[in-house]
């Protein structure tokens, strides 16, 4: 009878393990954070295998699972993983001071970007497949490729068009280099032909970014297509009650761009903003504050980043394509300064408004090359930050990245929570980031793909990145 319960207890024994499944990486004990619902469920585990979520629940789902990988994280955060939806590689011949930034944002657990055009596009599309066939690091890249513009644009590298032929050419280019989206910007492109532009790149099938003309009021821009509108002070005029009369002389050239501004700022009212606001909701039209880089070139006359330690992950060849804005900052007078002030602090005070209007945030930084001190990486948890200041609450600023940021290109069945089934790219914080949204900076680990990265190695891509710089600037010095 005593064998014959010995050898029940062992086929027991050998069923259990037979049934026990496997998993790549198991995290126990750890406090998920729902940003959609604002709230945290405690003590949880998560299951991962190949890359994905295969599980989420308490801590008996433990033994369902084996695993040569098994972190107790009491007293630790898990959410998504950041991404930047605002970014710019740039600069023929920076390639490889751009190629730089990329661990840069694995770093700092932004683990996608939208590249929003610049002028080294076969490269970024190269660096794109590369990462996601795991021969690069770097974050997963969604690329506009060059952006449409007029003829003779200040910009390097953007496809200029100038009638609906040349339109058409540009899109099937674009459609041949497989891009994400399509960027439309209003330097040196007819607006009528902006407008033209959004229609058709919409009945291809691509969502459509962009500035937004002052020929055009920002609703008939997003009547017309407009997926998300860039930089926040494009949005100042729908707050006008004058927006109308304004446009129309702008349209006609009978008013100065410094006189509309000014007009229109003077002009502005709570009612009127969040009532037009409402009509770019309705529409889906998505807003991208990029407050970051807009408020360093405002107030450079208080901070001119010097001395900013982040300095040193950056190239110096890319560094000096800071020059430009500092130098056009430092020929303002006294009352050019207090414009430029007042011209930001209108635009970041539209937050709230926007947001009781139902307008989807965005959050991107507008950082990489150009943009003055505006810096890859740890630059959208400062974004995130004064998205927060000026008004969204804590768990609109995270859903603007980790939410909204997937469901611009149709991927919220992969990203945006943790959850079964999605993949497992993930921050794990050491505070709650609903509490304080500072505490994105506090990142214990990142989780990429589903392999573990612990804060030693992420420290170790930011040294290798600053190895790099250094030595090219030594190669410089000599």
């Amino acid at each position: 009878m005593k064998y014959f319960l010995l050898i029940s207890l062992f086929s027991i024994q050998i069923r259990s393990i037979a049934q026990t499944k496997k998993a790549d990486l198991i995290i126990q004990n750890i406090a998920v954070v729902d940003v959609l619902h604002n709230n945290i469920q405690a003590n949880q585990t998560v299951v991962i295998k190949n890359g994905r979520i295969i599980e989420v629940g308490n801590k008996n789902i433990s033994k369902n699972y084996q695993s040569h990988q098994l972190i107790n994280a009491t007293g630790k955060y898990i959410m998504p993983s950041l991404w930047d939806m605002h970014v710019h590689f740039g600069g023929d011949t920076l390639k490889e001071e751009n190629k730089w930034l990329l661990p840069l944002f694995l770093a700092n657990g932004v683990t996608a970007v939208r590249d929003c055009a610049g002028d080294i596009s076969p490269s970024v599309i190269e660096w794109k497949k590369a990462i996601a066939e795991n021969k690069l690091e770097g974050p997963t890249i969604f690329t506009s490729g060059p952006k449409l513009e007029g003829p003779k644009s200040i910009w390097p590298g953007d496809i200029e068009i100038a009638n609906e032929i040349e339109m058409n050419q540009a899109l099937d280019s674009l459609q041949g280099l497989k891009v994400d989206f399509i960027k439309i910007t209003d330097n040196a492109l007819d607006p009528a032909l902006f407008v033209a532009s959004i229609k058709a790149s919409k009945k291809r099938g691509w969502k459509v970014s962009g500035h937004a003309p002052v020929q055009y009021t920002l609703n008939e821009l997003s009547d017309a297509g407009l997926s998300t509108i860039e930089h926040l002070g494009y949005l100042m005029r729908a707050a006008s009650s004058d927006e109308e009369r304004i446009t129309l002389l702008r349209r006609e050239n009978k008013i100065s761009a410094k006189d509309a501004s000014l007009q229109l700022m003077q002009s502005m009212d709570s009612a009127t903003a969040i009532r037009k606001f409402k009509l770019l909701a309705a529409n889906g039209t998505a807003v991208v504050p990029t407050m970051n880089g807009s408020r360093v070139v405002a107030y450079l006359d208080q901070d001119n980043h010097q001395h900013d330690d982040y300095l040193k992950y950056l190239g110096p060849a890319l560094k000096r394509t800071y020059a430009w804005r500092v130098d056009r900052a430092a020929k303002d007078d006294a009352s050019a300064i207090i414009a430029r002030h007042q011209s930001f602090e209108t635009a970041a005070h539209l937050i709230p408004w926007l947001y009781q209007a139902g307008v989807p945030f965005l959050a991107g930084t507008d950082a990489g090359y150009l943009n003055s001190f505006n810096y890859p990486g740890i630059g959208l948890h400062d974004e995130l930050a004064m998205m927060v200041h000026y008004g969204l609450p804590i768990h609109e600023a995270l859903k603007a990245s980790v939410i909204n940021g997937p469901a611009f290109f149709n991927q919220s069945e992969n990203y945006g929570s943790v959850e079964q089934n999605k993949i497992a790219d993930l921050l794990i914080l050491d505070a709650n980031p609903l509490m304080d949204i500072q505490n994105t900076r506090k990142i214990f680990a990142l989780i990429r793909k589903g392999t573990y990265i612990n804060r030693t190695n992420l420290d170790k891509l930011l040294a290798f990145t600053k190895e790099r710089v250094a030595q090219k600037e030594f190669s410089e010095k000599k």
